[in-house]
């Protein structure tokens, strides 16, 4: 693990999946997906699933919650794998969080009570998801400060946490200091903001001409899957889900996707501007592949 991690970042739609792919086979390497809705089955065209092989997709079932440990986990023993067949591993993908984790370094949280999970879910049902983004907030103003009052699973883990060990999520999250791991990371983005939404607008029309409302339609079918878990809480796939529940049109749950992912284009570029040392690229050069094989190069 004393090498550097190869990491390339970006916004949604912005094209990182071609050159890494083009890096890949050009550079005797293998790609590690770093996407929250890859990891799930069923989640492929509107997660925009590639076609060529990526290392942590389709390993959960949409029942069940993955989290940002997990991927760490999971992360770590890919890359022993692939340096052992003589490869080099490079992380692709759009999920901050996950990176974050990896990255910097996560806490051994402890593992989910499923006795007070319930309890703070009952708790919610009677009395509101705001009502325990409140409680959230008188023990752990930093996490709940970061939380839409609405982000049911994160409030319902810190309370948990909170309640479990008499310690809230913030100092959790402060013990993991000294867990840095090395890397060089490229960020992918086009030079203009108005590309990247034109990007995302014609992608979500072609997930939708390709099968995108049937694809949710089969999850929803399933009758075990439900809004607030974190596969169905994927940009899309709840506005595609509020269709099927008859809650709007599905020209109206389109425009709602569309205005999401933008949303979620926003955050990841926003969280990007706060990472230090990340070399920036324009997504839609020409030599974007060469300029991104650069910064490797010495690794590759």
């Amino acid at each position: 693990m004393t090498d550097p991690l190869l990491c390339i970042m970006g916004p949604t739609a912005a094209g990182k999946t071609d050159t890494a792919i083009a890096l890949a086979e050009a550079c005797n390497a293998e790609l590690i997906s770093v996407d929250s809705a890859l990891v799930y089955r069923g989640l492929e065209i509107g997660a925009a699933q590639p076609d060529y092989p990526h290392h942590l997709v389709d390993i959960r079932d949409p029942l069940e919650i993955y989290t940002a440990a997990d991927f760490v986990n999971d992360a770590l023993e890919t890359i022993q794998r692939v340096r052992s067949r003589g490869k080099v591993p490079i992380f692709v993908g759009g999920t901050m969080m996950y990176f974050k984790a990896l990255l910097e370094g996560l806490s051994e949280m402890p593992a989910s009570d499923p006795e007070i999970r319930a309890a703070i879910e009952k708790e919610a049902l009677e009395q509101g998801w705001p009502e325990m983004h409140r409680q959230l907030h008188a023990v752990d103003a930093v996490t709940a400060g970061s939380l839409h009052p609405n982000h049911s699973q994160r409030i319902s883990r810190a309370l948990e946490v909170y309640r479990q060990t008499g310690v809230n999520m913030s100092d959790w999250r402060a013990r993991s200091e000294g867990q840095k791991r090395a890397a060089i990371c490229v960020a992918l983005a086009p030079a203009e903001r108005r590309i990247l939404h034109e990007r995302i607008e014609r992608r979500f029309d072609d997930m939708l001409a390709n099968g995108f409302l049937e694809e949710v339609a089969a999850l929803y079918q399933r009758g075990d899957l439900h809004v607030d878990l974190p596969a169905i809480r994927a940009v899309g796939y709840r506005q595609i889900w509020s269709h099927l529940s008859q809650e709007c049109s599905l020209e109206t749950a389109r425009d709602k996707g569309v205005a999401a992912t933008r949303q979620l284009a926003k955050r990841q570029i926003t969280w990007l501007r706060g990472w230090s040392g990340l070399h920036w690229l324009d997504s839609g050069a020409k030599n974007v592949q060469e300029q991104v094989k650069g910064q490797f190069r010495n690794y590759l």
